[in-house]
């Protein structure tokens, strides 16, 4: 048998399969999938299995030397993926491969082989291996793969033994990362237990009560909870464990960083009449196991997560499994409680708050099937199922849902690849789709379901714009126009919750010396700095330097030094001047950097230990407090003049997302946006949620302009140390790209990048704008392709990206 192997060698000239012959003993173990260890060169590395063929055009082949993995990590199926992103991302097959498992993979590996005990069959385990290698394996409990081999057992009695249950086979990749340890306890005769307690002396108290325990509950239990359950010491439970009353037991267990979570079971809600509506083409589609996308646009409370999870239910009942995609910053602990609430076991969750332990053990309950549902932020959708019935993309139009290094993909294009493959249904939610799934919902790619009532008929909060203007000419110098700081007086003496959100950390924007108006920007980066006041620092949120604040001008030397703008920071500062004992939580990079600290402190806000959450983007959605009733855009055009093509969708979007979190329960909410452009269409718009008519208006501009969804775009960022070279290499690279352009294709560049320079290296940017009717597509990528082996120059550095993000509309060469 021969395996086509991707070899770990990221670079133009290996990008392609090489052939291996497959030894006869490794047979069972390769398959479509597999990591293995091969020859290449005078190394050996690590590749992946993408084909498995009987002959080879190569006469001379080398042997595949080791199968590293005792379950492929990657299916047949997410290998055909790899080479499609391949093509579509312009990256490497290995990289695309790679990008599918988890990062822990990477590291150092090991084949565990445990042993279970003989159990029914102690014959059929000496058959196959040796009495010495039995009596080791008993003695020690574990080794590892070569020393079994090195007592004479073969991989196949190994594989045979690990199917009776007779031995256990593991995969450890660095100890203290994927594995851990855990301690049970249990009664050595349940039966004895009261001869037990009888025996005991009076004065051994709280070892009776243990001993009690187990009567009222025969089972095991584990130690850290038995412990904590009866508040007794280690000490207690190892005198009995001396006396023989109770046996110990150290097991390896899967890490689950929800283990010590009550989820109280949830029941199916009644749907209203619109949500029946609503679900009702979503179920027809996955019993029907048709390759359909749905966009579910639903306004903000309308319920659009029981939808999920009834459909989910149903995809469980076909035996089907399902991904659920959600932005990181919406990955809540409110979220992960519907979900286990509802679902419990069969739910694995995966997101970057995890350890890297936590994270490879929920892959492995996916890849070994033992959970039918993975939800999780963007590369979740490479959860590695084999009966994938249903994906759905929450809050699709979020931009979290690209990936900025390689392979460049957007989840929305693999969902959708995914989904054709298995059949499935795609379910895109939003309230504020993105304009291209809008577009295509429009022209009817997708199916279009609105649910435009939020539940129990609750009334959308009351939106107030604010022109920040008009408060100045009035006198008012503070960040808190005066119909906010009269809105938030009122919530407080309620006694109800508001939130205010602004999207920028830190104390403020910037630190200017008011006598030669000098900024003091990152040595590394074109950027300015931004100021800390915890430790009255300023610092680059690019690359990380930061440095303490001047008492002089560096440029002049004058005294007269200090910050501007508003931040996160400084608004807690003012909200605490302005509001004496006000109890403010702040949510932002700075202080949800520790593990657990998002839970903790949105816990603290929802056990009403706050009056108001205050915080960046992370707060805008997926959060729902039954006492919040106010909420406040401190500036609502931070991200509006940004040189983005998208910043007035993405202005609306986020308006519109952050205002429902206002009034989502019994009591009526208000939201006051803060703005020094109240007349711009996002912002009058969104306050008055007239949401076709901004499609309309912004379908319009980019239509005028020629930007997605009009046309498909490719960006090309060259990077160097060296300001000069790079501007040289910009320009042959331009010549180069435009000598192959097709007639029906744009160019734009080269030019400074938006941030001109990032840790000393200096950019420069290529826009290339194509027509999406265009058979040329090919041409433009093969070109681009191209170019990244222009030059020998290894501190030139060329990046490709599709930065359209356009979805993709169903193809027939990919079923």
């Amino acid at each position: 048998m021969i395996a086509e192997v991707i070899v770990d060698v990221p670079a133009r000239a290996t990008d392609r399969p090489y052939d291996y012959l497959v030894p006869e003993e490794l047979m069972p173990e390769v398959r479509v999938g597999s990591r293995v260890q091969v020859p290449f060169g005078h190394r050996k590395l690590i590749g992946y299995v993408v084909r498995l063929k009987e002959q080879s055009e190569t006469r001379k082949l080398k042997s595949v030397s080791e199968v590293m993995d005792i379950l492929p990590p990657l299916t047949p199926e997410l290998v055909e993926l790899g080479f499609m992103m391949a093509d579509e991302y312009l990256c490497h097959t290995i990289t695309a491969l790679q990008s599918m498992v988890p990062s822990v993979l990477k590291g150092k590996y090991q084949k565990i082989v445990r042993y279970l005990g003989e159990k029914e069959e102690p014959d059929t385990l000496r058959d196959l291996v040796s009495q010495p290698f039995l009596d080791y394996l008993k003695k020690i409990g574990e080794c590892t793969w070569e020393e079994a081999l090195n007592f004479g057992v073969s991989a196949s009695s190994l594989r045979q033994l690990s199917g009776n249950g007779l031995i256990g086979l593991e995969e450890r990749v660095g100890d203290r990362v994927t594995r851990q340890k855990a301690t049970f306890v249990k009664p050595a005769s349940a039966g004895q237990l009261q001869e037990a307690i009888d025996k005991l002396s009076g004065r051994a108290k709280r070892q009776k009560e243990v001993l009690q325990f187990f009567q009222a509950n025969p089972g095991e239990i584990a130690l850290p909870h038995l412990l904590a359950k009866l508040q007794v010491s280690r000490s207690t439970v190892q005198s009995l464990v001396d006396k023989g009353s109770l046996i110990v037991e150290e097991r390896e267990e899967l890490r689950d960083p929800y283990r010590d979570r009550d989820f109280q079971k949830t029941e199916p809600l009644t749907l209203t009449p619109e949500q029946k509506k609503a679900i009702a083409p979503i179920l027809a589609s996955v019993r029907h196991r048709k390759a359909e996308a749905i966009l579910l646009q639903g306004v903000t409370g309308s319920g659009k997560t029981e939808i999920y999870l009834q459909a989910i239910a149903e995809v469980l009942k076909q035996g089907q499994e399902t991904i659920v995609l959600v932005p990181e910053i919406s990955l809540t602990p409110q979220m992960v409680h519907r979900f286990k609430g509802r679902f419990g076991e069969q739910v694995a969750v995966l997101h970057s708050k995890l350890s890297s332990g936590e994270r490879y053990d929920e892959w492995r309950k996916i890849r070994h099937g033992e959970v039918k549902v993975a939800i999780g932020a963007r590369s979740a959708i490479f959860a590695p199922f084999r009966k994938i019935g249903l994906i759905i993309i929450d809050e699709e139009h979020e931009s979290s849902y690209k990936q900025e290094e390689n392979p460049k993909y957007h989840a929305r294009q693999i969902a959708w690849w995914r989904a054709q493959k298995h059949q499935a249904t795609l379910v895109l939610g939003s309230a504020t789709p993105s304009l291209e799934t809008w577009m295509h919902a429009q022209k009817g790619y997708y199916q279009h379901i609105e649910l435009k009532e939020r539940v129990h008929g609750r009334p959308f909060p009351e939106m107030k714009v604010v022109d920040m203007r008009k408060e100045l000419l009035a006198g008012n110098r503070s960040m808190f126009s005066e119909s906010l700081r009269e809105e938030l007086t009122r919530c407080i003496d309620r006694g109800e919750q508001a939130v205010l959100f602004l999207n920028r950390r830190g104390f403020s924007t910037f630190v200017m010396c008011r006598e030669c108006g000098e900024t003091l920007t990152c040595p590394h980066c074109d950027i300015s700095l931004t100021y800390h006041q915890t430790n009255r620092t300023v610092r680059c949120h690019y690359c990380g330097y930061a440095e303490r604040v001047p008492e002089v001008c560096p440029s002049c030397g004058s005294k007269h030094i200090r910050h501007f703008g508003v931040g996160t920071q400084r608004i807690e500062s003012e909200l605490s001047r302005h509001f004496p004992g006000i109890r403010v939580i702040r949510m932002d990079v700075d202080t949800t950097g520790r593990k657990g600290a998002h839970e903790r402190l949105l816990g603290s806000f929802g056990a009403g230990r706050a009056d108001v959450l205050l915080g960046t983007q992370m707060i805008a959605k997926g959060l729902d407090f039954p006492k919040v009733t106010l909420v406040g855009v401190i500036a609502a055009d931070t991200m509006l003049h940004l040189p983005d093509f998208r910043s007035a969708e993405r202005t609306f979007q986020l308006l519109t997302q952050v205002s429902g979190r206002a009034g989502r329960h019994e009591k009526p909410g208000k939201v006051v946006i803060q703005t020094y452009n109240a007349e711009h269409y996002s912002i009058s718009l969104a306050a008055s949620r007239q949401t076709s008519a901004f499609y309309q208006q912004e379908t319009r501009l980019r239509k005028l302009h020629d930007y997605p969804p009009f046309s498909g775009m490719f960006s090309v960022l060259v990077s160097h140390p060296d300001r000069v070279k790079v501007m040289r290499s910009g320009q042959v690279i331009a010549l180069r790209i435009k000598r192959n352009l097709p007639p029906d294709c744009q160019m734009l560049g080269p030019v400074p990048a938006q941030i001109p320079r990032i840790k000393d290296r200096y950019r420069l940017q290529i826009l290339i704008k194509y027509s999406l009717d265009s058979k040329s597509v090919q041409t433009v990528k093969d070109s681009l392709r191209e170019i990244v082996y222009l030059t020998d120059d290894p501190d030139l550095k060329i990046s490709l990206d599709r930065d359209g993000m356009e979805p993709v509309i169903p193809s027939p060469t990919f079923l």
